[in-house]
This record gives structure tokens, sequence and C-alpha cells, in this order.
């Protein structure tokens, strides 16, 4: 699944750097697909919504750091666990219980992201 950052975030900045797919926000910044992957142009991720890579998207919290669901593959394929969570001081770094997924499905997700 997913990893989502809770409200207990102290904004502390220290998750952003560790995702190797760019999908760690400030609260209140703008997100891409294009941010920190290779892809280009119209997308379609397993969310079945179509984006186009470089537009800039609504920030999903402005209050605290987020994490785009459709560019985070827990480090699958990366890294042993996810990133995020292992730095994070306050532990807000959590599975998202509404976003499940399967190694397979977070494999191929990375694999669309780093075409």
């Amino acid at each position: 699944m997913a990893i989502k950052i809770t409200e207990e975030c102290i904004n502390c900045g220290a998750c952003e750097p560790e995702c190797p797919n760019n999908a760690i926000y400030e609260g209140g910044r703008e997100w891409r697909f294009s941010d920190g992957t290779s892809l280009k142009g119209k997308v379609t991720p397993k969310s079945g919504i179509t984006y186009d890579a470089d537009e800039p998207q609504e920030p999903l919290s402005y209050d605290v750091y987020y994490i785009v669901t459709d560019k985070c593959t827990e480090c699958v394929g990366f890294h042993d666990e996810p990133q995020c969570a292992a730095v994070c001081p306050v532990d807000c770094c959590v599975p998202d219980e509404n976003h499940v997924e399967t190694r397979e499905e977070l494999l191929a997700k990375k694999d669309f992201l780093h075409l």
C-alpha cells in the first residue's frame, strides 16, 4: 500500500529528500508527475485520471507534508523499507489503508514512473 503522512507531521522535511519517486511535497506546494520521474506528456496512472506530466497539480495538503499516492511505491525496487517512515522523527509516515497494493503492483508503478 502507499504511505501517507498524518496530521501529526511537524514539517521537519526529513522525508522529502529520501523519496526516490519525488512523491513527497511540502504542504501548499504544487506537484507534478514529471518531478523526479521520467514521465512526459499525457500519463494515466492506476487511479485512471489522465494528467499532463508537466502540469502543476493542486496541493493535497496545505498544512503538512503530503505524499502523492500515484507516485508512492513504498520504495519497492529501491530500498527494503519506505525511507520516509525510516527517517520520520514522529512516526507520521504510515501505511495508507485506503490504497493497498501488492509488491507486484508497486514494482509496476515504479516501472511506470521510471521508464
